[in-house]
């Protein structure tokens, strides 16, 4: 048996004017740019396309590697810490700020996605919600960051897991929605 509250959803009612990432003109050129030099396969220097996203406001470190076809939605709302490897073929779907501190890894497909929609609504409300991933933390393979989600200094999501919550320092996560399994140990 079907439960409801009866509402329905309603798209014709959907409006996001609140919502203003930056000018028209700037997410056009960013558009362009990122198709030609980031968002390909053509294999640009990882320090082209760091001064070019520099050019449009991220903040990025030292020794930072970029590799072919990364997709990043807004570098204006991004910073990246020294040392951070982004695989092939990343998303950074950041509608609002991600945050990646020094030496993180986002392995090949990873997703980090800060927008959603909100379900409850009729008019299926937009909703942003900033990621940290904190030093030394490792996305694995086509896994996904959630809205909002904080992963601690270390932490590992497997490959093709699903972060919805926050991840504990040193604290290894599988599955979706991932689960803790163990404690990291890195040695020397």
């Amino acid at each position: 048996m079907e439960k409801t509250s009866g509402a329905q959803t309603n798209l014709s009612a959907y409006n996001n004017d609140w919502y203003q990432p930056g000018s028209y003109t700037k997410q056009a050129i960013w558009y362009v740019l990122n198709r030609l030099f980031i968002y390909t396969h053509i294999p640009y220097p990882s320090a082209f396309k760091v001064a070019l996203l520099r050019v449009f406001g991220a903040k990025i470190g030292r020794g930072v590697v970029i590799k072919p076809k990364v997709n990043i939605k807004y570098p204006w709302f991004l910073h990246i810490g020294n040392h951070v490897w982004i695989g092939e073929e990343v998303w950074i779907d950041n509608l609002t700020l991600v945050t990646v501190e020094s030496n993180a890894c986002l392995s090949q497909g990873a997703m980090l996605l800060t927008g959603n929609h909100n379900y409850r609504k009729s008019a299926f409300d937009l909703i942003v919600k900033p990621i940290t991933l904190g030093p030394g933390s490792w996305i694995g393979a086509k896994a996904t960051v959630c809205p909002g989600v904080q992963v601690g200094s270390h932490a590992l999501l497997t490959v093709g897991s699903v972060a919805t919550s926050h991840l504990e320092a040193y604290g290894i996560y599988q599955g979706n929605p991932a689960k803790f399994i163990k404690t990291r140990t890195i040695t020397s």
